[in-house]
């Protein structure tokens, strides 16, 4: 393909999407170019969405002292006055050096970076606007990855003015912190920055249209969480439509449908998020977007209903994780160059960075139940572990789902203290394939929260094994 086009592939958006497949394609020997509309590189990831907000809730529970807090009592706190100077500080140098560790990979590895907009003219040529007095700088490729991810939806009808009425974007740099915040919106957005406020001790209340939230987590799990969240003083409001939002006196004012008033010095509204691909000048190409800007791809492959162009990352729709779109990244620029990749695993984890964490992979119970099979599950409490003594947990639980007839995992779910990092051990079982004995056997570091899979485990094991049977040891 060398010496055909100005660049083997062009990818449009340097997010987690955009820098696998560009530095994948240039580990296999082809020229890349990345055009990041943006001044720096990382996309919505490093500079509004995953990496900020994970930022954002680690200086929370460092300055307030959440995780001590078993320990010390609930007025504990590491810093008595916490400004929104103190949250932008770590904020700001984060982001500094996640921009810094991407301009290096793209150096060490040959991938040219441009800065400025980008427009298809045709399916292999790009136009590119870095300056509005300068000439349109066109480029041909091989082959495209539109990876531009997304960005908050922001209907007509909600007077955002990024002060009082503010989105997952702005709500990242506040000018003070609020006393009160309401948040639109139930989903994972909406749960992250619900409960990193209400650690802060801001009296949160939580508005969504669903009688539930977070659908497609365990139930157990998920009652666990909000019952943990309105110990924590958040005001659940489900099952109960927004008719309306305003400012009023300087406040935030949500009109409920039930007729009942939601008045907070801050509102964040989670609506969801729509792909930013307008601008692209898709029809220049033949693709079109759907309603929420979003593409469709071919599942396996990464590749649109135009031959060469690719698109992955969020701007493809769920499962929107930074994880996965690194992967597709990859995909689609192997596919791309012909290299023939591994069948990717049956199951990914998946993390929602709330206070307390929630992860899960594999069936929940209601999962196995619809599948008709026969199954069981083990427990076991944060609070039932050594490390959880240690660390003054009093909530957080490990869930195991297993097969009774083959014994294999079916599914885990943690909500709790370090869920997202103990999820991939539970992840290496259920893609291998294995049994829940490999907990039963398995020796675990002492103290640790990890412990807990070998108590849910034999948790399992006894309710399993017929009573007559159980004197025998564990297989």
């Amino acid at each position: 393909m060398a010496g055909a086009w100005d660049y083997d592939i062009v990818v449009i958006g340097s997010g987690p999407a955009g820098r696998r497949a560009a530095v994948q394609a240039a580990k296999l020997g082809h020229s890349a170019l990345v055009v990041e509309k943006s001044s720096t590189v990382g996309g919505a990831c490093v500079h509004t969405g995953t990496i900020p907000s994970k930022a954002l809730r680690e200086t929370v529970l460092s300055l307030t002292g959440w995780r001590e807090r078993g320990i010390y009592g609930a007025g504990w706190r590491v810093k008595k006055d916490i400004t929104a100077a103190d949250l932008r500080m770590r904020l700001d140098q984060t982001i500094r050096r996640e921009v810094d560790v991407l301009d290096h990979q793209f150096a060490r590895n040959g991938v040219s970076v441009a800065h400025g907009a980008a427009r298809f003219i045709d399916s292999h040529h790009i136009g590119i606007v870095s300056d509005p007095e300068q000439p349109l700088r066109v480029v041909s490729a091989g082959c495209v990855v539109i990876a531009v991810g997304t960005r908050p939806l922001r209907p007509d009808d909600v007077p955002f003015d990024d002060r009082i009425i503010v989105d997952s974007d702005s709500i990242l740099t506040p000018e003070t912190l609020p006393r009160s915040l309401t948040v639109i919106g139930a989903g994972v957005i909406g749960i992250e920055y619900a409960t990193i406020f209400a650690a802060l001790d801001v009296r949160v209340t939580l508005v969504d249209a669903r009688d539930t939230i977070l659908e497609f987590i365990d139930r157990e799990i998920v009652d666990d969480f909000m019952h943990h969240l309105r110990d924590c003083g958040m005001d659940l409001r489900t099952g109960v439509r927004v008719a309306s939002v305003r400012v009023d006196k300087g406040q935030a004012v949500a009109d409920l449908e039930d007729g009942r008033h939601v008045c907070s010095d801050m509102l964040l509204y989670t609506g969801g998020r729509v792909g930013a691909t307008d601008g692209l000048g898709l029809e220049a190409c033949g693709l079109r977007a759907d309603a929420r800007g979003r593409l469709k791809v071919d599942p396996v492959t990464l590749q649109t209903s135009v031959p060469g162009i690719y698109a992955a990352g969020d701007v493809i729709g769920f499962p929107s994780l930074a994880a996965t779109s690194l992967e597709q990244g990859r995909i689609a620029a192997c596919h791309a160059f012909g290299c023939a990749l591994p069948a990717p695993e049956e199951v990914f984890p998946y993390g929602i960075y709330s206070v307390p964490e929630i992860s899960t992979i594999g069936m929940s119970e209601d999962q196995v139940r619809e599948k008709e099979i026969p199954y069981e599950c083990g427990i076991a409490r944060f609070r039932e572990t050594s490390r959880g003594h240690v660390m003054g947990l009093g909530s957080g639980m490990l869930k195991l789902v297993v097969s009774r007839e083959t014994r294999k995992l079916l599914g885990v779910h943690i909500v709790g203290e370090s869920a997202t990092e103990l999820i991939h051990i539970g992840q290496a079982v259920l893609n291998l394939g294995g049994t829940f004995d490999y907990f039963l056997n398995a020796t675990f570091n002492y103290p640790t929260l990890a412990e807990a899979y070998k108590i849910a485990a034999l948790d399992a094991w006894n309710r399993l094994m017929p009573r007559q049977e159980r004197g025998r040891a564990p297989l």
